[in-house]
């Protein structure tokens, strides 16, 4: 009785292998002072959960919205950007039309139109990691998709792409999504856009700043655009904990987080300077918390070797135009020496 769209479905994969060192998921990676657990302690502690947390989670809007500058009425929040994906999928367009999107990107964007059996149309992008314009124009002037979704910086590449691209690409009529997940990374953002036009939303998130185990999702968009999408929603889909957590992590500690995001773009640097230093290697740029880099090996052999080792890495090697591509996220700085230290050795025996 299962439909056959979710039959022929693959489910989103991630890389659970237990090591000492992970480096696989794109996490911050962060040191909570005893303070904030405290007070993360005592504030969960008066939760009273057998009540329904707020439903509109209008205190925590209210302030996310101070700190990116925009109004409470701009947001719409979401069980993390995934569950924001979907809303999307669901709300713009009709489910005949398509959605487009580059590859190699975020998965969520092809399984959710799969789930709701919207044509998927994927453009591979170029030799750079660059948006193919002409490749874009193409599909969008003959197949007409509703929908268009960028990773910005883009998962697993680490890039942002042409900002000039993306404005062409959006100005064929095109409904246009930034997911901004890893924007504390790199600061650049088409914010100003989401809130202005009613055909671009910027997606956030507070599971690459700390928060992951959250899962707290946020949609930037006008006004009007926020409001139509708030109507497919989940009823209480910020959990209480949640909400009470993120609160205060945003205002009272929101320094904590400031001072490891600016850790990781300074490890960023240095692990990439590093591993340039090794013969063979090849490290590609980024504006994210992860890069990608090639060895002369197999990156199956050299991903698991580098479990042997203790360390945990994402091989991506399997998605088109990454051939022999390993994407490392970027840890604390004996983590990275970790890995600096792994990859040198697994290096030397093969």
């Amino acid at each position: 009785m299962i439909s056959g769209r979710v039959r022929g479905l693959s489910p989103y994969r991630t890389e659970t292998t237990p090591c000492k060192v992970k480096l696989s998921s794109n996490e911050l990676p962060v040191k909570f002072p005893e303070e904030v657990k405290r007070k993360i302690g005592e504030a969960v502690s008066s939760i009273p959960f057998n009540r329904y947390p707020d439903p509109k989670a209008q205190e925590l809007r209210e302030i996310i919205a101070e700190r990116f500058g925009v109004s409470p009425e701009n947001i719409v929040l979401g069980n993390g950007s995934d569950e924001l994906i979907q809303y999307l999928s669901v709300s713009v367009g009709e489910l005949k039309e398509g959605v487009v999107y580059p590859v190699p990107t975020f998965p969520m964007y092809g399984i959710c139109a799969s789930t709701l059996g919207r044509e998927k149309f994927e453009v591979p992008l170029q030799e750079d990691f660059d948006l193919d314009l002409q490749g874009f124009l193409k599909v969008i002037r003959e197949k007409r998709p509703a929908l268009a979704f960028f990773s910005y910086p883009n998962n697993p590449t680490g890039n942002c792409f042409d900002e000039e691209k993306i404005k062409k690409i959006r100005n064929e009529g095109v409904f246009t999504v930034l997911d901004e997940a890893y924007y504390s990374f790199s600061g650049k953002t088409f914010l100003a856009d989401a809130v202005q036009r009613e055909d671009t939303v910027v997606l956030r998130t507070l599971s690459k700043v700390g928060l992951a185990g959250l899962r707290v999702g946020i949609l930037i968009a006008e006004e009007e655009v926020a409001k139509e999408l708030n109507k497919v929603r989940l009823p209480f889909n910020i959990t209480y904990p949640s909400q009470v957590i993120a609160k205060l992590m945003l205002t009272e500690f929101y320094h904590v987080i400031e001072e490891h995001v600016k850790m990781v773009i300074e490890e960023r640097e240095r692990l990439m300077a590093e591993l340039c230093k090794m013969d063979g290697v090849k490290v590609y740029p980024s504006h994210a918390n992860f890069f990608l880099f090639k060895t002369p090996y197999p990156a199956g052999l050299v991903h698991g070797e580098l479990i042997k080792e203790g360390v945990l890495v994402r091989d991506v090697s399997h998605l088109p135009g990454l051939e022999g591509c390993l994407r490392v996220t970027v840890g604390f700085p004996e983590e990275n020496d970790a890995f600096l230290f792994a990859l040198q050795k697994v290096l030397r025996r093969l």
